[in-house]
Formats: structure tokens, C-alpha cells, sequence
């Protein structure tokens, strides 16, 4: 291991708002990248306004003090440096054509088109760079025929057909809790933003990256042939098990739940065998994967009728001794906090620049081990601007008094 990471020496200018796109830099920005976040002088990203709130007394559900700040955007903006720009200023052109031109990168996850309205969408930064790599998140991506309709992540899960996948048959549509759209797109972001980088080692030149919301979502839904199986009589919606990998699936235990996963000949024979059935790999109704699938209510039944009878803790180390796939179902409170996650740095806790731990918070780390590099966060959130001196004025080549005129003009 070495203390460097491995996009040092990069420059992202962060356009971005809300989640899609501020994962994505958040992830640029754990991998070592230098992330300038250009933030509305009224406020900033939106994130900064999400409840709850970290202050000098803990966590609050509302804001009790002005210097409170954010738990979305402590987590957020980890790691970047924030400045304000008004885009819609007639100074904004000549300061983006400094930033763009000493940059690498740029990500935004705007409406689509709302930057080339602006005046500062992909070919106004290749005319300025040609060798910047942008990355557009959009909810529906940025082709003729997209529109421009408005996106958030229960928009996108409602059209991927997503919330149709979870729960029961009787059930209404369910969504996801974790924000699934709005954390997946921008991994498909920094993805094609790595590839468009490699490309330009070859090329010299940059591109566009323009990722659908939709069509991620929409692919993942795909990778499960869910209407296929409804036309061979196997509902989408199995509620707490997977049919097609009988058994597998959630269970009640006596006082919680657990997860099965024996789709395999070798762990459904084991799983028999623990619950005391081991005549059941005899038995033409489950002796095969494809008998098991047909048989599944039945043969949940009985794995059910076990499970019932004892503990979680149980159950958990009972299964798992004998070789089949077995978890206890943990609450996010309990799983965020999991000793070896935060070992790894895949959670981190959550501190107030000014006031640091004053509560017991986790926030999302960086879930990636590098054998010769490191990875993962130097500073923490900035408050709004708290860069305009750095950058407009070391970065930049602007004067101090040209900073105080910018300012006084409203157009930082």
C-alpha cells in the first residue's frame, strides 16, 4: 500500500445537486480526484437543507442553529472543495472558461438540456477542452426522442418497473427505501468516466458520457426474466422468497427473521438434513432444483415450520455449520455499524466541521480495496464558498479586489 490515490492529479468541476450526481464525485473524490463543487450563491445544492441536521448538541430533525449542518450533505459533499457561481451571471462565461480549462472532468445531473441552455453544455467545454471528459446524469438520458421531463428516484422506479418486482402479488407497488435509482446511475457514470478516461490516454481527446436513470434501472430489471416466468406460471412479485431458487428466501424464526440461500443441490441436501427432513432429497416433490421450484410453497412450508421453533442466533450458527447460506435480517442501525464494514472503511462516521463526533452517525464510506493504492476521504464537507478564496484567487489568478467585486456584483 502506498498513501496515494488513484485519480490524484485529476480535476472534476462539480456541477451536480441532490444525490445522482453528488455520488458520483463523491466517489471521484474518494478515489483521490480534486472536486471543485460550483454551487448556487442562494443556498447551494439542496442537499444542504435535507433533515436531519448535525450541530454542536447532536442530531436534530430541524435545524436549531445556523451553523447545523446537513447529515445528507456531511455525507454528500465529503472531500470537495465549494465554490459559488451564479451561472446565469454575464461574468459566469469568462470564470468557466478558467475552470474548464484547467480541468479534467466535469459531471452534472441536470434536467436534460438545462446546461446547454445555460450556455455551458458539452460542446461549450470542448471548445474550451477539448480533451474534458462530461458526464450528464439525466433521468431519462440526453437522445433526441428523451424529453425533458422531470426525474427523481421514485419516478425512475416507478417506470423501470422495479417497484412491481417486490412484495407480494396482492401488495400495491412497493419502493425500494434505499434510493435505488439515485445511487446506481452514478455508478454507471463513473464507469463510462474511467473508460472515456483510458480512452483518452490513447486519443488525446475527451467525450460525452450520458447516462439514463431509466435505462439503468431498466437494465437491471431486465437481468431477471420476470415476465418470462409470470407466462410459465411463476407470479413476479414471490414476496419474501425467490421461487425460481427454491430454497431461498426469508423465514421467520422465533423472534426475527433469517435469510436461506440453498439453491444448490449440495446446500438444499445439508438444509434437509439439518431440519431433521433428510428424507426430502427422496422425495420426487423436492429431489431435483426443478422439483423444488415447482413444489416451493409446500417445501417453504416446511423449512418454516423448523425455523419458527428457534432463535435467529440459533438458527444463523446452526445453518452456517452445517453449509447452508444463512443470515440474520438486520436493521440498517445494526448493519451500518458492523464492526468489519467500518474496518474496511465502507462506513465512516459522520462529524460536524466545526464541532466534529458529537453523535453516534454513519455515513457511506468507499466499498473499494486497491492491493497498491488507497482510497477513501481527506477533509470533510465544506461549508457553502468556503474555496472561493482558494480557487478563484490561487487557482484562478483572480485579485482580491476582483474577488470582492464578484462577490458585490452577485455573480459569486
Amino acid at each position: 500500500m502506498n498513501n496515494k490515490r488513484p485519480l490524484e492529479g485529476l480535476t472534476v468541476l462539480d456541477f451536480t445537486i441532490a444525490l445522482a450526481g453528488p455520488y458520483a464525485t463523491f466517489l471521484l473524490a474518494g478515489l483521490g480526484a480534486r472536486v471543485i463543487k460550483i454551487e448556487n450563491p442562494e443556498g447551494g445544492d439542496v442537499c444542504r437543507n435535507n433533515s436531519p441536521y448535525l450541530g454542536k448538541n447532536g442530531v436534530s430533525l430541524t435545524k436549531e442553529h445556523d451553523d447545523d449542518f446537513s447529515i445528507s450533505a456531511l455525507n454528500r459533499l465529503r472531500d470537495k472543495e465549494s465554490i459559488t457561481l451564479n451561472m446565469k451571471h454575464p461574468e459566469a462565461k469568462q470564470i468557466l472558461i478558467k475552470l474548464i480549462a484547467k480541468a479534467d472532468i466535469i459531471v452534472e445531473n441536470f434536467s436534460k438540456g438545462v446546461m446547454d441552455k445555460l450556455g455551458f453544455g458539452y460542446n461549450f467545454a470542448k471548445s474550451v477542452n477539448p480533451k474534458i471528459i462530461y458526464c450528464a446524469i439525466t433521468g431519462f438520458g440526453s437522445s433526441e426522442n428523451t424529453g425533458d421531463r422531470k426525474a427523481m428516484d421514485s419516478i425512475i422506479q416507478a417506470l423501470s418497473g422495479v417497484m412491481m418486482t417486490s412484495g407480494a402479488e396482492t401488495d400495491p407497488p412497493i419502493r425500494i427505501g434505499v434510493p435505488f435509482a439515485d445511487m446506481n446511475a452514478p455508478l454507471f457514470g463513473v464507469i463510462g468516466i474511467l473508460a472515456a478516461l483510458q480512452n483518452r490516454h490513447s486519443t488525446g481527446i475527451g467525450q460525452y458520457v450520458d447516462i439514463s436513470m431509466l435505462g439503468v434501472l431498466t437494465s437491471m430489471v431486465a437481468c431477471e426474466p420476470f415476465d418470462i416466468l409470470e407466462r410459465c406460471g411463476v407470479s413476479q412479485r414471490t414476496g419474501t422468497t425467490v421461487p425460481r431458487l427454491a430454497p431461498f428466501g426469508m423465514f421467520p424464526s422465533k423472534d426475527g427473521f433469517i435469510s436461506i440461500a440453498a439453491p444448490t443441490e449440495v446446500f438444499a441436501r445439508n438444509l434437509f438434513r439439518v431440519i431433521e427432513q433428510s428424507d426430502l432429497a427422496k422425495d420426487d416433490r423436492f429431489n431435483s432444483r426443478d422439483s423444488r421450484v415447482k413444489n416451493e410453497k409446500e417445501l417453504n412450508q416446511i423449512i418454516e415450520h423448523f425455523t419458527k421453533q428457534h432463535s435467529t442466533a440459533y438458527l444463523v450458527e446452526l445453518f452456517n455449520n452445517n453449509n447452508v447460506p444463512t443470515a440474520e435480517v438486520r436493521s440498517p442501525k445494526e448493519a451500518v455499524r458492523d464492526s468489519a464494514v467500518i474496518e474496511r472503511g465502507e462506513t465512516l462516521p459522520v462529524e460536524h466541521p466545526i464541532y466534529g463526533n458529537t453523535d453516534d452517525v454513519l455515513g457511506m464510506g468507499i466499498p473499494i480495496r486497491l492491493s497498491h493504492s488507497t482510497v477513501g476521504f481527506e477533509k470533510m464537507a465544506p461549508t457553502l464558498g468556503q474555496h472561493n478564496g482558494s480557487i478563484y484567487g490561487t487557482m484562478l489568478g483572480f485579485s482580491e479586489q476582483e474577488i470582492t467585486d464578484l462577490k458585490a456584483n452577485k455573480a459569486i
